[in-house]
C-alpha cells in the first residue's frame, strides 16, 4: 500500500498530505449520511412537518434552493480561489459555515419548519462549496494515471467518517428510552454530534494540506490578479469547444448525479414509507450500506486506472439501473436489502469516478474553477432528481414506487451520454 501510494503521488507530495486531504472526505461525509440520508430528512418529514402530504416536496424544495445558490456561486468561488491561490481560505469559510449551521439544527423541533429550512439551505450550500474546493486539490496531489485510485482513497475513507458519525448518532438514539426520551426527541443532539465530527476531521485537513497553487498574474500597481473570477469564467466559456469531453462529463454527471442525489436524500423516507422501516431499522441499513459504499469506492478506484475511467463509470451506471429495478420490485425486506447494498457499491464508485474524470480533464491551474462548474452540474442534478421524486409523490398521493422507477431514467440517460466521451481526446485538451 505504501509503495502504491508513493508511485501515485506527484513529486514533493507527502503521504500525510494525502491523508489530510482524505480526512476532509471523512469529515464531511457525516453531514450527508446523518443530515441528508439517514436521520434529519425523515425527521423533517415526519416530525417537523407533521407528516403532511407536502412534507417530502418541502424537503426536496429546500435542498433545491441551496443547490441553486451553489450553481450560481460555485464557479465564481472556484475561479476566485484559482486566481488568488486561496483554496484553503475558501474551504475554511465553507467548513465553518456548515459546522455552525448543522449544530443549529439542534433547535429545529416540531413545527419549526422555517428555521429547519433556513439552516438546511445554509449548511448544504456550505457543504457543497467545500466539496467542490477540496476536490480541486486532487490534480495537485496525484499523477494523472493515478487519479482514480487516489480519488477512491478519499471517497472510501469518507464512508468510514460517515459510519463513525452515524454510529455515534445511532448509539445516542438507541439509548433514548433508557434516558426517558422518545426516539424523535433524541434526534436534536445528533446534529451537534455530526457538526463535532465534521469540525474534528477537517482540522487535520487544515493543519497538513498545503496550498501549492500560485496566484495568477497580478497588476503591478494594484497587486491584484489581472483576470478576475468573472473574466476567468468568460474565458472558459469562449474555450468551451476545446473541452468538449469535459462538457460531456458534466452532462453525464448531471444525469447520474440526479439519480444518486435522489437515493441519498430520500432513501430513508423510501425505507420508512414503502418498506415500513423504523428509525432504528433505517439507521442500521444506512450503516451497512456505507460499508459497501466504502468497498465500492476503494475497489473501483483501482479499477478506473486499470480499465479506464469511462468504462468503470459505465459499469456503475448499469449497476444503478439494476438497483432501481430491484427497489421498484421489492415487496420483501430481503430484496430491498439487495437493492440498498447494490446502491452502496455503485454510490461510492460512481462518485469517485466522476471526480477522477473531472480532475483528469482539468488543467491544474484552473482546477477549482472547473470543479466549481462540476458543482453546477451536480447541484443541478440535486435539484432535478429529488425535486422530480418529490413532485411525483405529491401528484400521485405518495406513490414512492413510481417515483423510484422514474429515477432510473436519469441513470439510463447518463449511460447514453457517456458513450460519446473520448478519454484520450479529453486529456489531450489539457496540454493544448
Amino acid at each position: 500500500m505504501m509503495a502504491s501510494m508513493n508511485s501515485a503521488l506527484n513529486a514533493g507530495v507527502k503521504k500525510r498530505e494525502v491523508f489530510a486531504w482524505a480526512m476532509y472526505d471523512f469529515a464531511n461525509s457525516g453531514y450527508t449520511t446523518v443530515v441528508l440520508t439517514a436521520v434529519f430528512n425523515a425527521y423533517f418529514v415526519s416530525v417537523i412537518a407533521g407528516g403532511a402530504t407536502w412534507a417530502t416536496f418541502a424537503w426536496t424544495a429546500t435542498l433545491a434552493v441551496s443547490y441553486i445558490a451553489v450553481m450560481i456561486a460555485g464557479p465564481l468561488l472556484g475561479a476566485y480561489a484559482d486566481a488568488h491561490a486561496a483554496k484553503k481560505r475558501v474551504l475554511f469559510v465553507a467548513t465553518a459555515g456548515c459546522v455552525v449551521s448543522t449544530a443549529l439544527l439542534y433547535f429545529a423541533g416540531p413545527g419549526a419548519i422555517y428555521w429547519a429550512m433556513a439552516m438546511i439551505i445554509i449548511s448544504n450550500f456550505c457543504y457543497a462549496v467545500g466539496e467542490n474546493i477540496t476536490a480541486a486539490f486532487l490534480p495537485e496531489l496525484a499523477k494523472p494515471e493515478a487519479l482514480g485510485k487516489v480519488s477512491g482513497w478519499g471517497w472510501s475513507w469518507g464512508y468510514v467518517g460517515g459510519l463513525i458519525a452515524l454510529g455515534l448518532c445511532l448509539v445516542w438514539i438507541m439509548g433514548a428510552e433508557a434516558r426517558g426520551q422518545k426516539t424523535s426527541d433524541a434526534i436534536a443532539l445528533t446534529m451537534v454530534i455530526t457538526a463535532a465530527v465534521y469540525a474534528a476531521g477537517a482540522t487535520i485537513t487544515f493543519i497538513f494540506l498545503q496550498e501549492r497553487a500560485k496566484p495568477a498574474a497580478t497588476n503591478t500597481n494594484t497587486h491584484t490578479p489581472t483576470e478576475n473570477a468573472w473574466s476567468r469564467l468568460m474565458r472558459t466559456a469562449r474555450e468551451a469547444s476545446r473541452y468538449r469531453d469535459l462538457i460531456l462529463v458534466f452532462a453525464c454527471g448531471t444525469c447520474y448525479q440526479a439519480g444518486v442525489s435522489t437515493v441519498v436524500t430520500l432513501a430513508a423516507i423510501y425505507a420508512q414509507e414503502v418498506m415500513s422501516f423504523t428509525t432504528q431499522d433505517t439507521l442500521i441499513l444506512v450503516l451497512i450500506v456505507n460499508v459497501t459504499a466504502c468497498v465500492g469506492a476503494f475497489g473501483f478506484g483501482y479499477l478506473q486506472d486499470l480499465i479506464g475511467k469511462k468504462r468503470a463509470l459505465a459499469i456503475t451506471l448499469v449497476g444503478w439501473i439494476l438497483m432501481v429495478i430491484f427497489a421498484w420490485f421489492a415487496t420483501t425486506r430481503n430484496l430491498f436489502w439487495v437493492a440498498a447494498n447494490l446502491a452502496g457499491i455503485c454510490m461510492g464508485s460512481s462518485q469517485s469516478a466522476g471526480r477522477a474524470m473531472v480532475a483528469y480533464f482539468s488543467p491544474t491551474d484552473r482546477a477549482a474553477e472547473f470543479f466549481g462548474l462540476w458543482g453546477v452540474a451536480t447541484r443541478l442534478a440535486a435539484v432535478l432528481g429529488p425535486l422530480t421524486y418529490g413532485a411525483v409523490t405529491w401528484i400521485t398521493n405518495n406513490n414512492h414506487r413510481l417515483a423510484m422507477l422514474i429515477t432510473g431514467v436519469f441513470f439510463l440517460a447518463a449511460l447514453i451520454i457517456l458513450i460519446r466521451v473520448d478519454e484520450k481526446r479529453g486529456r489531450l485538451a489539457v496540454s493544448l
